[in-house]
């Protein structure tokens, strides 16, 4: 979180809910470039490299 949050999917588009994360959490907030389609492509990244998977892995 030291570079602050990005939201993609479908509620990155939601009116103002950037604003409203930073204003709440004091992080910087940004939008992905492509928000509707960065989930699609982070999936397909995660899927085919088992290493950035088990990077972001939680047990």
């Amino acid at each position: 979180m030291d570079r602050g949050i990005v939201l993609t999917g479908g509620g990155a588009l939601l009116k103002r809910l950037d604003k409203r994360l930073a204003a709440e959490t004091g992080l910087p907030v940004f939008i992905a470039e492509d928000p509707l389609s960065s989930v699609v492509i982070g999936t397909s990244k995660m899927l085919t490299d088992f290493k950035l998977l088990r990077r972001i892995c939680v047990h």
